[in-house]
Order: structure tokens, then C-alpha cells, then sequence
């Protein structure tokens, strides 16, 4: 969906206002594995050191910040969209679908819906898309770490289900090691059949 609107990398941004929401994702390039969304309200004025894109921090930073999230956050909830949901939608209406679950299961409305990237999400509030909102808004690097780390946690535990893709260490992306996996064991459940790399190795 078209933002009501959107902030390119060299554009100012107004005021973030008391109650809105910042959006990200995580897990839109992988081979494997679900796409996350995480919605996130902070209290105005909060500081959170350390605080900024997901991608920048190492896996122990983002535990011990998405920690610190939770506990000072007015409200935060993650959303999903599966392998075969992308499948059947494509990438972005995925994303866009996890991010309407993530903003449904806020306990508080938010006032604003402000969102990494180009594109928003369907809501009955006033929408922003930011580029590089993740390093640009507190709240929507707050929402980008919880994601993350929620994502892998769960592409951990698919490692346990299905060994050998080495999940555990790639999360799911294009790997070398991944893609030599795939050619030896064939996709698994969890693997999204309508990305390139995978539908190759489909009968």
C-alpha cells in the first residue's frame, strides 16, 4: 500500500508524536523460513543506548536490547507471514500482511504508523514510510531488533526440525553452505517455492 507519506534518505523528518508506532521487518531476503514484522510504541523521550538498525549490532546486542524493549515499551507485538503465505502472496504482500498482524496485536491504537522502507501497510492511521527508518527513528530500530531476534529464534529452532541446512547459522539466506545444502537435500517445508534458487531443485 502507498503511505500517506514517505521520506526519502536525504528528506527531513517531522516530530515523532507521542503514540505512534514504529514498523520494520526481518527475513524478506531468505530462502527460508517466514517473514517477521514487529510493531513497537516506546514512551516519548526514552533512550535506549546502543539503540539502532538490527543489521548493525551483533546477535548478543540485539538480545540484550530487544530485553530492554519489552520492559520500557508501552506496547509491542510481532507478526508473521509464513513460506507458504509469500508463496501464494509474493515478498511484499507478505511483509505487508506480517506487519497488519504485528499492528492488530498492540494492545494500545497507535497514533501514527511510521514504517522502514517505501511501503505501508493498509491501516485505518495516518501511515509514514521512512528510507532508512531503521537508523533514522528510534521506534522503528526498536521494532527492526525485535524482529530480528525473533526471527532467529525461530530459524534456530527450524534447525532442530530440519538438520542439515545448517539454519542455525545463516537463518535461512542465500548461503553458499545453504545453497549446498539445497542441492543435496532438496528444499524442506520450510523452504519458499517461489524464490528462484528453490523452485531450480523442484520436480
Amino acid at each position: 500500500m502507498r503511505p500517506d507519506f514517505c521520506y526519502r534518505a536525504q528528506d527531513s523528518l517531522p516530530e515523532f508524536p507521542a503514540g505512534a508506532c514504529g514498523v520494520d521487518e526481518a527475513g524478506r531476503g531468505p530462502l527460508a523460513g517466514p517473514v517477521l514484522a514487529a510493531a513497537v510504541i516506546l514512551p516519548i523521550g526514552v533512550e535506549l543506548k546502543g539503540l539502532k538498525d538490527s543489521k548493525l549490532l551483533s546477535p548478543p546486542q540485539r538480545i540484550c536490547l530487544a530485553t530492554e524493549i519489552r520492559a520500557v515499551a508501552l506496547t509491542w507485538a510481532i507478526g508473521e507471514a509464513s513460506a507458504a503465505e509469500i508463496d501464494a502472496l509474493n515478498i511484499l504482500q507478505a511483509t505487508l500482511l506480517a506487519m497488519q498482524r504485528a499492528l492488530a496485536g498492540l494492545t494500545q491504537a497507535p497514533t501514527e504508523v511510521w514504517v522502514d522502507g517505501l511501503h505501508a501497510p493498509s491501516f485505518s492511521r495516518l501511515s509514514r514510510a521512512v528510507v532508512k527508518g531503521d537508523q533514522r527513528v528510534t521506534s522503528i530500530s526498536a521494532a527492526s531488533i525485535l524482529a530480528k531476534t525473533v526471527r532467529d529464534a525461530h530459524m534456530i529452532h527450524m534447525a532442530d526440525l530440519y538438520p542439515g541446512y545448517g539454519f542455525e547459522r545463516h537463518k535461512g539466506y542465500a548461503s553458499a553452505a545453504h545453497r549446498a545444502a539445497l542441492q543435496r537435500q532438496g528444499p524442506c517445508p520450510e523452504h519458499r517455492r517461489s524464490f528462484a534458487p528453490v523452485r531450480a531443485l523442484l520436480p
